[in-house]
C-alpha cells in the first residue's frame, strides 16, 4: 500500500512539473528544446525505487500530461522520446560507470534523439537532422541541470518518505549501515 502511494506521489509531482514547464513561455530556436522537469522525478526514482518504478512513473506522467495538456502529437512525440531516454538511462546506470548526472546527460541527449526520429518519421523529411546539434547540446545542458538536482533530490529527501528498492544487488540487514553508494551520493 505504501509503495502504490509514493508512486502516486511521485506521479504526481511528474505531472505538476510537466504542467509548470507548459506555462514556461520559452520560445526555443529550434523546436523541441525543453528543459524536462519532469524527469527529475524519473531519474529520482530509478536511482531511488528502481527502473521498473521509474518506468511506470513516466509512461503514467506521459499519458496523463498528453491527456490534459497536450494533443496526440505531443503523446508521440513524448512518448518516442521517453522510451529512448529511458533505456539509454537504464544502459548507462547498469553498465557504466557513470554517475546521476552522466546518467541523466545521456537521458536528455536520448529523448532529444527520440523525438527527433519521431518527428522525421511524422513529416517524412530528412531535413529535420539538421536541428540535431541543437537538441544534442540541449540534452546536455539539460541533463547535467536534471541530474544534478536529482542528486540532491535522492540525498536530502529521508527515505523514510521514499524508501529505496533499488539499493544494490542484496538488501541490507537488519542493522547494517546505510552506505554512499546506496544513497547515490556520489555524483
Amino acid at each position: 500500500m505504501k509503495k502504490t502511494a509514493v508512486l502516486g506521489m511521485l506521479t504526481c509531482a511528474a505531472l505538476m512539473l510537466s504542467w509548470v514547464e507548459s506555462l514556461i513561455g520559452l520560445t526555443p530556436p529550434v523546436p523541441g528544446i525543453r528543459i524536462g522537469l519532469a524527469n527529475l522525478i524519473v531519474v529520482f526514482a530509478l536511482y531511488r525505487m528502481g527502473w521498473q518504478n521509474a518506468l511506470l512513473i513516466g509512461l503514467a506522467r506521459v499519458l496523463l500530461a498528453s491527456v490534459l495538456f497536450g494533443s496526440p502529437y505531443s503523446l508521440l512525440y513524448s512518448l518516442s522520446g521517453a522510451l529512448v531516454s529511458f533505456a539509454a538511462m537504464m544502459l548507462a546506470k547498469k553498465h557504466t560507470g557513470l554517475s546521476i548526472v552522466g546518467v541523466s546527460v545521456c537521458g536528455g541527449v536520448f529523448h532529444n534523439i527520440g523525438q527527433l526520429a519521431a518527428a522525421v518519421a511524422v513529416v517524412r523529411t530528412g531535413w529535420l537532422i539538421s536541428w540535431l546539434p541543437w537538441l544534442l547540446a540541449a540534452g546536455c545542458v539539460t541533463g547535467l541541470v536534471i541530474g544534478t538536482a536529482a542528486g540532491e533530490l535522492n540525498k536530502r529527501l529521508p527515505h523514510r518518505m521514499v524508501p529505496a528498492t533499488d539499493t544494490g544487488k542484496r538488501p541490507r540487514a537488519r542493522g547494517e549501515k546505510e552506505t554512499e553508494r546506496d544513497t547515490c551520493t556520489h555524483i
